[in-house]
């Protein structure tokens, strides 16, 4: 059956609404920035120009306020950029009043579109470097994390060897490859975003950090020994019971804690068949990370038929 277009006024329109639902309402916010709710949309407009800010990101003149003290970093996943990854995250947080930031890591090279395929402690590094530039442009004392796939673990060699814990408040991760994922699930990723034919050529390829996130690979072994948190760290992990690329999905989960909060979408909404790609557009997962951020202010979450890649149906 082919589903009906809906001309990008109306997309945008609906979109809204179902966030103002949730208790955000973009329209009030100065300097208001759509908020992309679709993985399909956000890839093919922003793969191709991974130099480019996602909307509402970066802005280095920003200064944290006192509802929203610490700055935000998103950490995009692996193959994927900044720019495609949080057209959807950065300006739904820019709206809502944080200091939002992206940069690219593990890419073969600064201007290619694909980018987190090098080492993951490589990338770790770099996040490293890119907290304290933010920290010292904002004068804030700790940043939150926002993370996709590779991104939402990556965080925790930075948190666990690299002194990351002092500069931290929270740590958020969507689909985050927190206990590694199977063949299937990297090759998957592969074939989903096109760049793999066959997908057996990807597994030979120059991508340390596939191999760093294979089940049981000495990477994740040494960074689960002694334990998967720090102290002083918030966790939330957002996940979908429909990811096809870290699999089994409930290896994204961290060991139940204090300081951990675990969250799968569709306890939330039986509605949302989110997957790994959409996730970090999907309005429900997007509610959550508002949540984590801000948990003193929730907000409700906006049941919804959400599908994979393509988004919320409109």
């Amino acid at each position: 059956m082919r589903r009906k277009r809906l001309r990008a006024p109306a997309v945008a329109a609906l979109a809204t609404a179902a966030l103002t639902a949730a208790g955000v309402h973009p329209a009030a916010a100065v300097g208001y920035r759509p908020v992309e709710t679709h993985f399909s949309t956000g890839f093919v407009t922003g793969f191709f120009f991974p130099g480019q800010n996602p909307p509402g990101a970066n802005d280095w003149n920003c200064r944290p306020g006192g509802s929203h003290p610490n700055p935000v970093v998103l950490v995009h996943g692996t193959l994927e950029n900044q720019n495609d990854n949080w057209r959807g995250a950065a300006p739904l947080l820019a709206n809502q009043g944080y200091c939002v930031y992206s940069f690219n890591y593990g890419g073969p090279s600064e201007g290619s579109p694909i980018q987190g395929t090098g080492a993951v402690a490589d990338g770790a590094r770099t996040l490293a470097a890119f907290v304290d530039r933010v920290l010292a442009a904002t004068g804030a004392a700790k940043a939150d994390l926002v993370g996709h796939s590779q991104g939402g673990m990556l965080p925790r060699y930075y948190l666990k060897n690299l002194g990351g814990a002092a500069k931290v408040g929270k740590l958020i991760g969507l689909a985050p490859s927190n206990n590694g994922t199977t063949l299937d699930g990297i090759t998957e990723l592969g074939r989903q975003l096109h760049l793999l034919e066959p997908a057996n050529d990807f597994l030979s390829g120059p991508c340390q950090a596939c191999v760093d996130q294979e089940i049981g690979s000495p990477f994740l072994t040494a960074l689960n020994a002694g334990g998967a948190t720090v102290p002083g760290v918030e966790y939330t992990v957002i996940a979908t019971r429909y990811d096809e690329v870290v699999t089994p999905w409930t290896n994204a989960f961290l060991p139940a804690g204090p300081h951990v909060t675990n969250i799968l979408v569709q306890d939330q909404c039986a509605l949302d068949a989110t997957d790994h790609l959409e996730i970090a557009y999907d309005p429900i997962a997007l509610t959550d990370v508002l949540n984590a951020l801000d948990p003193a202010h929730p907000r409700p979450i906006p049941c919804q038929v959400v599908l994979p890649v393509t988004g919320p149906l409109l």
